[in-house]
């Protein structure tokens, strides 16, 4: 990409491949190792599962998953996140996550094992976020016991 915006790139080609910064997609994307192919979003509405790109309102380039369709806007969450998130509307989406390089090998969403992990992770979003609370608790724990 020569200086262009995602939204640029992504209206001119069809589609961006990127590698990820952060860690709030893990562990379907980790940072700066793998690619995410992202292309335009579909017609109408998106779905539940889908992994939109869009701007947070402060500028922000967000890929996060969608856990729930609402009337408006839809609720959305990263994978390594516990903190949903409100009012992001069809106008806020840039693009949709269609596949993942990993290790050189394409992972297109529609891979029975990614939608297999996609369902697990969103439909027992409770167990992830205590999951995630213990792990972030006995690391403060764990950082507080160090000299």
């Amino acid at each position: 990409m020569n200086n262009t915006t995602f939204e640029e790139e992504i209206q001119k080609t069809g589609k961006l491949i990127y590698t990820n910064r952060g860690t709030s997609m893990m562990p379907l994307l980790r940072q700066g190792r793998d690619l995410m192919i992202i292309e335009r979003p579909p017609q109408g509405r998106c779905k539940k599962y889908d992994v939109p790109l869009y701007r947070w309102p402060g500028g922000e380039y967000v890929l996060h998953r969608i856990l729930k369709v609402r009337k408006e806007d839809y609720v959305i969450c990263g994978d390594h996140c516990w903190r949903k998130e409100y009012g992001i509307t069809d106008q806020d989406i840039i693009g949709i996550l269609t596949a993942v390089v990993r290790d050189g090998k394409t992972i297109p969403v529609t891979n029975f094992w990614y939608r297999c992990y996609a369902h697990l992770w969103c439909d027992f979003f409770w167990l992830r976020v205590g999951i995630l609370r213990l792990k972030y608790y006995i690391s403060r724990i764990i950082r507080k016991q160090r000299p």
